[in-house]
């Protein structure tokens, strides 16, 4: 220890010894031509001796900057840039605190085009129109890094442990390569599978359709679009990993990912299984197949991939993959695009859930275990043409095709008790079903643009069948007990048929008013949804030993048929700073139902509602925007909600439809800020968002002596949601090698639910409020330290004496941290601490720490790691959630501890002679 301490002590003096340079650079960008300022021209300082870059900025409306940062190179160089512009350099010296005042620069027009593109790469940043774009070069990661971690360093981008990525707070919707997809819509399938070293620019623009690029339309300004481009050089040539891994009980993974580039030739592969809940080709072998991408997937469930999920269910998943995407542009103007998934998976669960009721003359409680077991098997095959006629047509079709095929066992047991905990009756059940769905789906787009003031006639075709086939197996047993004791056994099997065809429309023509700023749009939108249903259940018959017995009252035969037809008008202006669009229309909806089995039951229902939308868009000074929509939503009551049949298949709930139901109205709103200031990296966003609830349909339940419930349902008044949140972050550098990227954060919400019990209306209120706080503090590629705490406050009330003030509490404690002593050792460490001190009859708090060392070798190709998973042991998923009539705690089934040995290599043939050039800037 002393000589530990020792060390310490002589690197600190070493370090004080070093020279460092303070410097602050100021000044103004203006046109040379015109003499007026320039705004988000990139300004940046390298280091003479290696062109390194050290600090950058972007300059305000006014065209002024300020560089400061600090350096232990003396002679730096000074790079402005701006696109359609010469690029300015100037030789500065530093002392030991410099203040330069470089005054007014006046940037000359550049008409020759091959000068924008070397301006463009040496910038570390480059704002051109509504995109922005990042050098990749100019940023440092870690060895291995791939664009999940690349985008962890660039301003304003945060990743949160699922992979999701926000720009500003807004979420990124979809990741492409080179303009195109990559495999399907799931940015993570992107950003956790391709390397940095590949990557030459990250492009960051508002989301928009393949129509709305082509006409110029603005786009989804609560999404983002990330694109990521390869240089020309390196987008020729193979590359790809193999990872393999075995490890205590019994735990494996394996997966593979091969890819070919050929310009705009893509075709790539993908394999995988596991047993350790993960989807089998997420390849950051350090931390990333911990489970689903993230290493807090734990208890199970479902993984998606390119907008499609797998897996089903809780509980511990073994899971195998393999697919590929194939993309191609055959001639100029026609573009394909092509993707195929193949999955399969098994889980396995045991759950427990603990309710406690509280209603307006009564409490009772349930408590419920079940116990899962689930096949899976999805096939999944889509792609997309587009064909551009010539500069003023284009046609996009996008077919797709799934099958599902679904073996399921399982296993209940549940039993309720009244207010003293007196047993009033008991329910188990054994069901097996195996089940098969095939779908088919196409989309097609048309668009026509005419002359060159912005109109357009654009058509939307979407059509989709499905059939759904299932066999069903049931044993149940329901048990009353008290004075009218009473039991019903059931054994029964059934065939279900569940067919759709439906088709959505909408035709859309812009009328411009002001050439490019001020359009009319008339539209008109046809939707219709036709369904057959035939459930066919069968009772078991002793004499004859067969399901003979055909029960009528669990059965069903019929058509639902919604109908939809939408005209409106909306009002578009569109200009650099400020953007307001309004639609008004009619919504004329049909609902039909025709019922085989039980004429009387036939209802046909017209509704007609307001159709109305309205949204704003705002430029803030300084690189920030506001958002403001409003919109009058209606949705209408489900066949299950309204047909008036009574559903007997679980005894202890019984469910009727309300034929009188009217369409639920939600007037929704959604207002963001966010603002990000390059010349102090500090960003800022906020939100808030709601829904205001008229007609909403509630369960509307009875509830008897011993404890069997019937259900229908009501339209009520006066249900709200709003929840919002707030983010600001700021990266300090604190010398050349050390950065601390600081966040605090609030998220609120507060509800009114309404229910019926026993004919009086049950009013809760929630409101709950979660601070949070955290860092992450990164000293040159040796160690990085995330600390993240979580506390949330929640407060539900109620309008009856019954059930009283109910306040929960919850903390969570989440630290990261990576070394990397030696050079070629990678030591991660994920400690988390989560405490629910009001949860009951499960464990109230638990430490989760995940370990893994990762050891390369062949020249940095191959890498050898050492995962531990739940060091402790003690890794859980008890939650408590309350709701407008109960309060729940639930805990399912979680992967245990293990450690695993694992393998994995890569190769890359991309760019000249198989090579890629490896960049160290210090940022």
């Amino acid at each position: 220890m002393k000589k530990l301490l020792f060390l310490l002590f002589i690197f600190s003096l070493l370090s004080a010894s070093a020279q460092s340079y303070r410097f602050n650079i100021t000044g103004t960008i203006q046109s040379e031509k015109d003499k007026k300022p320039i705004e988000a021209a990139t300004i940046h300082l390298e280091k003479v001796k290696d062109s390194t870059v050290l600090s950058y900025t972007i300059s305000d409306e006014k065209g002024n900057f300020s560089l400061e940062g600090k350096s232990y190179d003396k002679n730096m160089k000074l790079y402005i840039s701006f696109i359609g512009m010469n690029n300015y350099s100037k030789l500065v010296s530093l002392d030991k605190e410099s203040t330069i005042k470089l005054g007014v620069i006046s940037l000359k027009e550049e008409s020759n085009l091959l000068n924008e593109v070397v301006i463009k790469s040496r910038a570390p940043i480059t704002v051109k129109k509504d995109t922005l774009e990042f050098n990749v070069k100019s940023f440092k990661t870690k060895k291995d890094a791939n664009v999940e971690d690349l985008l962890k360093k660039l301003p304003g981008i945060e990743v949160d442990e699922q992979g999701k990525i926000t720009v500003n707070g807004k979420p990124v919707n979809k990741v492409l390569v080179n303009g195109k997809p990559f495999f399907g819509d799931d940015p993570t399938i992107t950003t956790k599978n391709l390397t940095k070293e590949i990557i030459e620019k990250v492009q960051i623009t508002d989301s928009k359709s393949k129509s709305e690029a082509f006409t110029g339309e603005k786009g989804d300004a609560n999404n983002k679009t990330i694109n990521l481009t390869i240089k020309k050089e390196n987008n020729k040539g193979w590359f790809g990993r193999v990872t393999v891994g075995g490890g205590t009980d019994e735990r494996y993974e394996g997966a593979t990912m091969v890819n070919r580039f050929n310009n705009n030739t893509r075709f790539s592969l993908i394999a995988g299984t596991n047993n350790i809940n993960s989807p089998g080709f997420s390849f950051g072998e350090i931390q990333k197949m911990y489970g689903g991408g993230s290493m807090w997937m734990s208890s199970g469930g479902s993984f998606s991939v390119g907008g499609r999920s797998f897996g089903g269910g809780n509980g511990i998943v073994t899971s195998k993959i393999g697919g590929f995407t194939y993309a191609d542009e055959y001639k100029k103007g026609f573009d394909i695009n092509a993707n195929y998934i193949f999955s399969e998976s098994n889980s396995n669960d045991v759950s427990k859930n603990n309710r406690a009721y509280n209603l307006p003359d009564r409490q009772y409680f349930t408590n419920t275990t079940s116990v899962s077991n689930s096949d899976n098997t999805n096939h999944n095959f889509d792609t997309e043409l587009d064909i551009k006629i010539d500069s003023t047509f284009l046609i996009n079709i996008r077919p797709k095709f799934t099958f599902n095929s679904r073996t399921q066992n399982s296993n209940r047991n549940e039993e309720s008790l009244d207010e003293n905990s007196v047993l009033t009756n008991r329910f188990s059940s054994t069901n097996f079903s195996d089940s098969e769905t095939k779908s088919f789906e196409n989309n097609i787009s048309i668009t026509k643009k005419f002359g060159r003031k912005g109109s357009f006639l654009k058509a939307v075709i979407t059509n989709r069948v499905r059939t759904a086939d299932r066999e069903r197996r049931n044993n149940s047993i329901i048990e009353i007990f008290g004075a009218d004791a009473s039991t019903e056994i059931r054994d029964q099997k059934s065939t279900v048929s569940d067919d759709l065809n439906s088709i959505r429309s909408r035709l859309t023509y812009r009328i411009p008013i002001l050439e490019k700023k001020l359009f009319i749009d008339a539209k008109y939108r046809y939707s219709r949804s036709e369904r057959e249903n035939i459930d066919s259940t069968f009772d078991f018959n002793a004499a004859d030993n067969s399901f003979s017995d055909f029960n009528i009252d669990l059965s069903s035969n019929f058509e639902y048929n919604d109908i939809t037809t939408t005209p409106s008008l909306s009002l578009e202006f569109e200009s650099k700073k400020f953007n307001i669009g309004v639609e008004m229309g009619k919504v004329y909806r049909t609902l039909e139902n025709l019922d085989k089995l039980r004429p009387n039951l036939n209802l046909n229902r017209t509704f007609n509602n307001l159709l109305f939308s309205t949204n704003l868009r705002y430029s803030l000074k300084k690189n920030g925007s506001i958002y403001l929509n409003y919109s009058i939503d209606n949705n209408p009551p489900s066949i299950d909600q309204i047909q008036p049949f009574t559903n007997v298949r679980n005894p202890s709930n019984l469910i009727t439809g309300n034929p009188n139901l009217k369409p639920s109205q939600s007037h929704r709103v959604y207002l963001n800020i966010n603002k990000y200031n390059w010349q102090k990296r500090t960003g800022f966003f906020a939100y808030i968002s709601g829904n205001l609830k008229n007609n909403q349909i509630v369960n509307k339940t009875s509830i008897d002596d011993n404890l069997i419930s019937t259900t229908t349902y009501e339209n009520v008044d006066g249900a709200y949601d709003f929840w919002g949140g707030a983010n600001y972050n700021k990266r300090f550098k604190l010398d050349s090698i050390t950065s601390v990227n600081a966040r605090i954060g609030i998220n609120s919400g507060f509800s009114k639910n309404i229910n019926l019990f026993n004919e009086v209306k049950n009013i809760s209120k929630s409101t709950s409020l979660t601070p949070n706080l955290g860092f992450e503090l990164t000293w040159n590629k040796v160690l990085s330290i995330e600390p993240r705490y979580e506390i949330s406050f929640t407060k539900t009330t109620f309008n009856n004496e019954v059930n009283q003030l109910q306040n929960f509490t919850s903390h969570s404690l989440n630290i990261r941290t990576r070394t990397n002593v030696p050079k070629k050792l990678e030591w991660r460490n994920d400690v988390r601490y989560s405490f629910n001190p009001n949860v009951i009859g499960f464990n109230r708090a638990a430490w989760f720490w995940n370990s893994t060392l990762a050891y390369s070798i062949l020249k940095d190709k191959a890498s050898i790691t050492l995962k531990a998973y739940d060091l402790l042991n003690q890794n859980t998923n008890a939650r408590r959630r309350t709701a407008s009539n109960y309060i729940e705690d639930t805990e399912s089934t979680v992967l245990q501890q293990y450690f695993m040995l694992g393998f994995s290599w890569k190769f890359n043939s991309l760019g000249k002679k198989g090579k890629v050039n490896e960049y160290n800037f210090n940022f």
